[in-house]
C-alpha cells in the first residue's frame, strides 16, 4: 500500500535517515522501535509526505505521494504527530468530526463513526464536553478518534507517532485492539513506539531504528530477539516466556 525506495534524508542533528527500503502492506501493524533521536519520528514524516526526502521516493497506492495534492492525500493517508495542540473550546464530539472533513460522508455515516470510535476508545462519556476540560489522557483518547475518523472507506495508511504516551494501561490496550480491527478491515498501520512489550503483542511487522539507520525489519517474532534488542538500546533485555505469553525486561546496569 505504501512503499519507501532508496529514501534518504539529511536534516543535521538526529533528522537523519540513511538510504532505506521499506514496504507498509495492508491488513498489518507496523511498529517502529528504537532508542531516542534514532530517527523514528524523522521516517514518520518522509512516509507521510511531511518532509521532502533528499533522495528516493515514497509510492502511495504506487505513486508518488508528492504528486498527490493535499486534499487527495488526506483521504489516503491519516497522521497524528506527538504534538496536537487545539486551544479552542470545541465539543469532543466536533474534534473527532474535523477527521472527517476530507471525506465524502453523510452526517449519519460520520456520526456513526464518530460513535463507534468513541466506543472503543472509551470517550463517549465525553463527546459533549469541552476540549479544553479534559486531562492529558483524555485528550490523547480524542485525538486518537479524529485520527481515525479520517480512514478511508477503502483501506488506507493510518501512521500514529507515539499515540499511547499518555494513555495508562487500560486504555492503551483498548487503543491497540482497535487498531487490530483496523488491521483486520484491511488498512495499513505504522505505529511509533517505546514499550516494547506493547510492540511484541501487537505488532506484525516491526523495525528497528538506531543513529538514522534502518538495521533490522521483519516479523515481530523474528526481529525482536533479546540479542537485538540488547544491541539497539545498550542495555541488557531478557526475554520471559510462559503458558500466559512472553514478557521483555530491561536488566539494570547495563549489558
Amino acid at each position: 500500500m505504501l512503499e519507501a525506495r532508496s529514501l534518504a534524508f539529511e536534516g543535521g542533528g538526529s533528522r537523519r535517515i540513511q538510504p532505506l527500503q521499506l514496504e507498509l502492506a495492508g491488513g498489518q501493524i507496523h511498529v517502529a522501535l528504537g532508542p531516542n533521536g534514532s530517527g523514528k519520528s524523522t521516517l514518520l514524516a518522509l512516509l507521510s509526505g511531511l518532509l521532502e526526502p533528499g533522495s528516493g521516493e515514497v509510492l502511495l497506492r504506487g505513486r508518488n505521494l508528492h504528486r498527490y495534492s493535499l486534499a487527495e492525500r488526506a483521504r489516503h493517508l491519516a497522521v497524528m504527530l506527538q504534538s496536537q495542540p487545539l486551544d479552542f473550546a470545541f465539543p469532543v464530539r466536533e474534534v473527532i468530526a474535523m477527521g472527517g472533513y476530507p471525506l465524502d460522508l453523510s452526517l449519519p455515516e460520520l456520526d456513526q463513526r464518530i460513535e463507534q470510535l468513541a466506543r472503543g476508545l472509551d470517550i463517549a462519556h465525553l463527546l459533549e464536553r469541552s476540549y479544553l476540560s479534559l486531562s492529558g489522557g483524555e485528550a490523547q483518547r480524542v485525538q486518537l478518534a479524529r485520527v481515525l475518523a479520517q480512514r478511508g472507506r477503502e483501506p488506507s495508511v493510518i501512521m500514529l507517532d507515539e499515540p499511547l504516551t499518555a494513555l495508562d494501561l487500560k486504555h492503551q490496550h483498548q487503543a491497540l485492539m482497535l487498531l487490530q480491527q483496523l488491521a483486520v478491515e484491511g488498512h495499513s498501520i505504522f505505529i511509533v513506539l517505546h514499550d516494547l512489550n506493547l510492540a511484541a503483542c501487537y505488532a506484525d511487522h516491526v523495525l528497528l531504528m538506531r543513529e538514522g539507520d534502518l538495521v533490522a525489519q521483519g516479523q515481530c517474532g523474528e526481529v525482536m530477539t533479546a540479542e537485538t534488542l540488547s544491541a539497539l538500546y545498550d542495555v541488557r533485555i531478557e526475554r520471559y516466556e510462559s503458558s500466559g505469553g512472553q514478557a521483555l525486561f530491561s536488566s539494570a546496569g547495563g549489558r
